[in-house]
């Protein structure tokens, strides 16, 4: 599991310079909006709109930012033609990796993306070529605030939880059943946990790990394509030392 929290520490180091807040933030309007579109456009009403509004305010995105997102699921217009797509590819080491976006052009989008992986040193694989490497789960993020890690790591078990990542600085990562995500947020909430984020991910049933030269090599690839204003996730199998981590974020 700690390849993903590693993954999401970095991608928060690097979104400092105004360049990468103003592509952030456009990444959190297509959040909340394809959020807001699948379910209620009130946030008291619809959990993945609520924690959409969470994360983008966590980012200092302008409340008026957030109130066009919302506005634009049920305006129609561009929101009408957006869509999440899923590609598949190999990273450095024979890595699996998986790109979830949301696009409105489906040929600029993959092509982009075909690139990113040349660039890389990966390349692109058909649907279905790595993703049997992966069960689909809950991934719910939890801050630990003052409390004791392996004390939330017990409340969260007694929830319904399969396995906690307890690897993360500030915040516990919390795996569940698919099918179990909203019930187990729910109880958490209910218990007064502080959760950060909670989504359905591809969770690597094996991890491959890498050496230092690979792991910085998947880490440029993994970038590059968080890079790219269509990608929302990426996901790998991969693993590193978190020596070769903190010599990456700099």
């Amino acid at each position: 599991m700690s390849g993903h929290s590693k993954w999401s520490s970095i991608k928060h180091k690097k979104a400092a310079t105004d360049a990468k807040k103003g592509q952030l933030f456009t990444k959190l309007a297509r959040d909340i909006t394809m959020a807001a579109r699948q379910g209620d456009p009130d946030p008291n009403l619809n959990a993945g709109l609520r924690l959409a509004i969470q994360k983008a305010k966590q980012a200092n995105m302008p409340n008026d930012n957030i109130d066009r997102a919302v506005k634009k699921a049920t305006g129609g217009g561009d929101a009408d033609n957006l869509e999440e797509v899923t590609y598949e590819g190999y990273g450095p080491g024979g890595t699996a990796v998986i790109v979830q976006a949301v696009t409105d052009n489906r040929n600029r989008t993959v092509a982009e993306v075909r690139h990113a992986f040349s660039r890389g040193g990966g390349n692109m694989a058909d649907s279905g070529a790595v993703s049997w490497q992966f069960d689909q789960r809950g991934l719910i993020t939890v801050l630990t605030g003052e409390r004791d890690p392996e004390e939330l790591a017990l409340v969260a078990i007694e929830t319904g939880a399969i396995d906690v990542d307890l690897s993360g600085d500030e915040s516990i990562e919390v795996v569940t059943e698919a099918a179990d995500l909203h019930k187990v947020r729910e109880a958490l909430e209910a218990e007064g946990l502080s959760v950060d984020a909670a989504e359905l991910a591809p969770v690597p049933k094996n991890r491959i790990a890498l050496e230092e030269k690979d792991a910085i090599a998947a880490l440029r690839l993994f970038e590059r394509l968080d890079e790219l204003d269509d990608v929302s996730r990426v996901y790998s199998n991969a693993d590193w030392d978190e020596a070769v981590l903190e010599a990456y974020a700099g």
